[in-house]
């Protein structure tokens, strides 16, 4: 199945600037679809029964001994066991384990006076939403996130390389919720400076 043959078929809405929180049985799967394009889906996973064991990038990174997940690839979790492993990858497989997921701090760091949608708040509203909550906000795999690393070992944001329609699926290894966020950040150009819509499909 390629993206131009992905039956989207019952795809639900990741808002844009907003997230979403679904749960997941193990052995189900779940394809999320870079819509637009160049949009980045902040993705955490956690333990269906204790949300104090979530997907852990450190942990996972240690696992697979990369810094981007390819396909065959298992996350795990702060625990050290299997959470999701990426089965399907249409994009250029350029994705992000090493950034934080954006937050009120970041963007007054970054000039913003007041409010701007930021998705630890988005992870928040997301697991309320499903009646769960999590007592921190665990850096998350940001799909499509484009932070190339120089051979200096120094980090750069760069716009996304995925186009439209292109996805990655995950299975679940676990029974857990899953939470994505589309992210809002509007002022670097992770998002090529315009954050849109995404959606996703659970099989």
């Amino acid at each position: 199945m390629n993206a131009a043959t992905l039956d989207l078929t019952g795809a639900q809405l990741i808002p844009a600037r907003h997230g979403v929180a679904v749960r997941l049985r193990a052995g189900e799967t779940v394809t999320v679809v870079n819509t637009h394009g160049k949009q980045v889906v902040d993705t955490w996973a956690f333990n269906a029964g204790d949300t104090s064991e979530f997907m852990s990038m450190e942990h996972s990174r240690a696992a697979m001994l990369r810094l981007i997940p390819r396909v065959g690839d298992t996350l795990t979790t702060n625990r050290r066991r299997a959470i999701l492993t990426l089965v399907a990858d249409t994009t250029p497989g350029i994705h992000d384990t090493l950034i934080a997921a954006c937050d009120i701090h970041r963007y007054r760091q970054l000039g913003v006076v007041g409010h701007h949608d930021n998705c630890t708040q988005n992870l928040a509203s997301a697991l309320e939403a499903v009646g769960v909550s999590a007592a921190v906000t665990p850096p998350p795999l940001n799909l499509f996130m484009n932070v190339p690393v120089s051979g200096a070992g120094e980090l750069g944001f760069q716009a996304p390389v995925s186009e439209p329609g292109q996805y990655v699926t995950l299975r679940a290894e676990m029974d857990l919720i899953i939470v994505f966020s589309a992210c809002p950040q509007d002022m670097v150009p992770v998002n090529d400076m315009k954050p849109t819509d995404a959606h996703f499909v659970i099989a």
